[in-house]
């Protein structure tokens, strides 16, 4: 007797088994055939949830990128941390995926996955930007910060930290990435006008071997 399971933990299992199918496989290579197989579903019970294997890698990165904002709202809560504190966590979080996502991520640097990538990176600086805003008005507060712009500055400093430090895209040699990181951090401090050096910390969360 086949058990039956609730929509989303089915859902879930289906995300779960294609991610790695997508990894392992490859994403181009793996097929839906290979889903079915790995979960011992029907192809009815597949297309219940999904229209095509684009909508489950889709599926799956934005359950990453869900997962992100999460935790981000949780550091954004926390009464106890300053404005700096919470930009420090926010970006460490962001920037220390686990092999899951890691491989996911590959997955989406193959130029068949160009746009379904182009819209990960939409999706991060919309669900991204009013909670780090929310941040940088604190900061304004707290008179760290002086921008009368808070959500545009911070969807400027999303959109060139999202595509331009994103090494699948760009390719970029060590020394080079880290000038790059280092004028990110300048520009940060410009934009948002804060002090010189308060966000040095930046260049350490990218190159925490040399913090």
């Amino acid at each position: 007797m086949r058990l039956m399971k609730n929509p989303e933990e089915r859902r879930n299992e289906i995300l779960d088994a294609a991610e790695i199918l997508f990894v392992t496989k490859g994403y181009t290579k793996a097929t839906i055939m290979d889903i079915l197989q790995a979960c011992d579903i029907a192809k009815g019970t597949f297309y219940y949830y999904f229209q095509s294997k684009e909508e489950v890698m889709h599926a799956i990165v934005m359950r990453f990128i869900m997962s992100g904002e999460a935790a981000a709202r949780r550091v954004v809560a926390d009464p106890e941390l300053s404005a700096h504190d919470k930009i420090f966590r926010i970006i460490m979080t962001q920037n220390q995926p686990d092999d899951r996502k890691l491989g996911v991520i590959e997955q989406l640097h193959s130029v068949q996955n160009v746009e379904m990538h182009q819209k990960s990176l939409v999706e991060t600086v919309l669900r991204l930007s009013p909670i780090l805003a929310e941040v940088v008005e604190q900061g304004i507060q707290e008179g760290v910060f002086h921008t009368p712009a808070p959500q545009e500055s911070i969807e400027f400093l999303l959109v060139s930290s999202q595509f331009l430090l994103d090494q699948g895209i760009f390719h970029w040699q060590e020394e080079e990435f880290q000038k790059k990181v280092r004028a990110f951090s300048q520009i940060m401090e410009r934009v948002l006008g804060a002090e010189h050096g308060s966000f040095a910390y930046v260049t350490g969360l990218y190159f925490p071997h040399q913090a």
